[in-house]
């Protein structure tokens, strides 16, 4: 078992990431001022499956084998800008029109919870980014003496870690206060993010066509 200092190192770094502004954080925070608590934290259960997913791929070592992977890599890549492109189709259809869309996605009506659900798993699949920061954050405390034990210990913890953050996310900005905000700035507001998604949907999209087998 890993020294707790070194536990306690790998989970403030994989929080400090995790908590981070970026697509997901940003598509629970909109989700659930729109839609509410119960969509947002279906949302969040997703995108925290999702990261669990890269943490088990980092965990084994296969992030290591992906990242030379190049076209595997690639293909992943474009998967995910294009997501994003979508994403930030749907915010800025929502942003131009005088209804109110509940989701990254710009549906008019709200999705079924089966659908939330699988729309933030498929947005931290779609990103191999998140692999490079879970292997950034285990190597802070894991070293070479440290068994498969010390491993699944670390990972387990920050897999904890990343369903609490996105529960987090979906609990502040579902919140009544946050709600109004939301419906009064709606329009403002899925602007910025189709501006955001769009913005990450074309650096994914770029580093896919990056020369280097580990740009990421």
């Amino acid at each position: 078992m890993p020294e707790w200092t070194g536990l306690v190192a790998i989970f403030a770094a994989f929080f400090v990431v995790a908590v981070s502004p970026g697509p997901a954080t940003l598509a629970v925070s909109t989700a659930s001022a729109a839609s509410g608590r119960r969509s947002g934290m279906t949302f969040g259960a997703g995108l925290g499956l999702g990261l669990a997913f890269w943490g088990i791929v980092a965990a084994t070592g296969l992030g290591a084998i992906l990242q030379t992977t190049t076209h595997l890599l690639a293909a992943l890549k474009v998967a995910g800008g294009l997501y994003l492109l979508w994403l930030a189709y749907g915010s800025a259809r929502s942003a131009m029109r005088g209804v109110v869309a509940p989701t990254p996605g710009g549906e008019e009506t709200s999705p079924s919870e089966g659908r939330w659900f699988v729309r933030g798993l498929v947005l931290n699949l779609s990103n191999p980014k998140a692999v490079v920061a879970w292997m950034a954050a285990l190597s802070v405390g894991l070293g070479a003496d440290d068994g498969l034990g010390s491993v699944a210990i670390a990972t387990f913890g920050c897999m904890l870690i990343g369903f609490a953050i996105y529960a987090a996310y979906a609990a502040a900005f579902s919140s009544a206060a946050v709600m109004r905000g939301y419906a009064r700035a709606r329009r403002w507001i899925d602007g910025i993010v189709a501006a955001l998604f769009a913005l990450a949907g074309f650096a994914l999209l770029r580093s896919a066509f990056a020369r280097g087998p580990t740009a990421i």
